[in-house]
């Protein structure tokens, strides 16, 4: 893939990595919250390689994209920047995300007169999550401000975090999501006002009623993708889902937890792959 980059809805420079044939169907995918582009690399091979055209960008405050002032990380900041993005192409995308992504891209689709998308992925996430996970994302993203003294420091943190995934034996996927700075620590590559900004807004039910209303504005075929695991996405809330955009299906994968295709990349691959057979016409390339 290569890296591009788009200008932002407040003039922010967002990176982006794409790769396939520009006039195949397009795919956007969103990561979420403390997640980067590169979170998606295998899924998104796996699309290029079916014939689509992938855009995987990172958010404002993520990655390699720009740092916003603290005021321009709403909700409303992202669901614009991917309006942005979208406004480059020349037919709807379809649009994949998760948790915050997942979050920007119903937002984007519900609030709209006319869909900008052909269709919807959501992975693990709904309007209504569970509360204690959403908790246990927020304590980690705010631990550590001082950083780590090493990358292997980081990777002892984040498999306390995930236990259930194996330890990389290459740190170098983990180096990608780490910042040194003068002081010669590592830091986490997000903005730390990313956070002070989200404040309330992290509280899982902040966005309830807006995410319920958006996704009864839902017309696009859609699709839940949901960590048989999972501590975000109970089966209540994916019931609820189903109930607010009645064309919605909803594929469970076992053993995933929140993080879905880290987790499961080939399991969840193939049901976003097949979903896209079923609603999309791939060219071959």
């Amino acid at each position: 893939m290569q890296p591009v980059h788009f200008t932002g809805c407040d003039g922010l420079r967002l990176i982006a990595d794409i790769d396939g044939d520009a006039a195949h169907p397009p795919v956007i995918f969103l990561h979420g919250g403390g997640q980067t582009r590169w979170s998606w690399g295998k899924s998104a091979r796996k699309l290029v390689d079916h014939g689509y055209y992938v855009i995987c960008p990172d958010a404002r405050g993520h990655g390699e994209s720009g740092w916003a002032a603290i005021q321009r990380y709403e909700l409303d900041d992202f669901v614009d920047d991917l309006r942005v993005i979208i406004a480059t192409l020349a037919q709807p995308p379809v649009l994949i995300g998760a948790s915050l992504g997942g979050i920007t891209a119903l937002v984007a689709v519900g609030e709209s007169t006319t869909p900008p998308a052909s269709a919807l992925v959501l992975v693990d996430v709904v309007p209504r999550i569970d509360p204690e996970g959403a908790e246990r994302i927020g304590n980690f993203m705010n631990a550590d401000p001082d950083g780590f003294a090493s990358v292997e420091a980081a990777a002892d943190a984040i498999a306390a975090y995930i236990p259930h995934r194996p330890r990389p034996r290459n740190l170098g996927g983990l180096k990608k999501n780490l910042r040194q700075r003068a002081n010669g620590r590592f830091y986490w590559h997000w903005d730390p006002n990313f956070l002070k900004a989200q404040g309330a807004s992290l509280h899982p039910m902040a966005h309830y009623e807006r995410l319920a209303q958006a996704a009864r504005g839902v017309s696009i075929p859609t699709l839940l993708v949901r960590g048989g695991e999972s501590d975000i996405v109970s089966e209540e809330g994916a019931r609820e889902l189903l109930g607010l955009i009645p064309q919605a299906e909803c594929r469970e994968l076992a053993g995933a937890h929140h993080m879905v295709a880290g987790d499961s990349n080939d399991g969840f691959s193939g049901v976003v792959f097949e979903f896209l057979q079923r609603v999309n016409t791939p060219q071959s390339g």
